[in-house]
């Protein structure tokens, strides 16, 4: 009677898992900086001399830039129009921010909000068009 490998002679190389679509990648990477900004902030806050009335402040400024990261991921990807994808990606980003504040603190829309969905959008365009036009080495 044979003996039955339990390991195939072929090479077992796991899959990679790599997102095709431009801007589920560039909102995965917004909600990384996100989050990394988010957990820096709190550290600010809690060990830091940071006050509280400072937070709005630097919330705007995490908020633009992981727009800026998502934006370029998204405009890197897609190859063509990074200020289209960026855009796109800034407000979806700007819109998602609003709908979780909504849930979580029943926040309405006003003026802060709107400056952020402007901010989002305008830096992730920018991230885009700087997405495109990096060089792949």
């Amino acid at each position: 009677m044979k003996q039955v490998n339990a390991i195939n002679s072929t090479k077992n190389v796991p899959a990679k898992v790599q997102v095709t679509t431009p801007m589920l990648s560039g909102i995965l990477y917004a909600a990384i900086w996100l989050a990394v900004g988010a957990l820096l902030l709190s550290a600010l806050l809690r060990f830091g001399s940071m006050q509280e009335s400072e937070l709005p402040l630097y919330s705007m400024l995490v908020h633009g830039l992981s727009a800026l990261a998502g934006g370029y991921i998204a405009g890197k990807r897609s190859g063509t129009k990074g200020w289209y994808y960026g855009g796109l990606l800034g407000v979806v980003y700007g819109l998602l921010v609003l709908l979780v504040s909504f849930l979580a603190s029943n926040t309405g829309i006003s003026g802060r909000t709107l400056a952020m969905l402007g901010e989002t959008l305008l830096a992730g365009a920018f991230g885009g068009i700087v997405g495109v036009n990096a060089k792949r080495s």
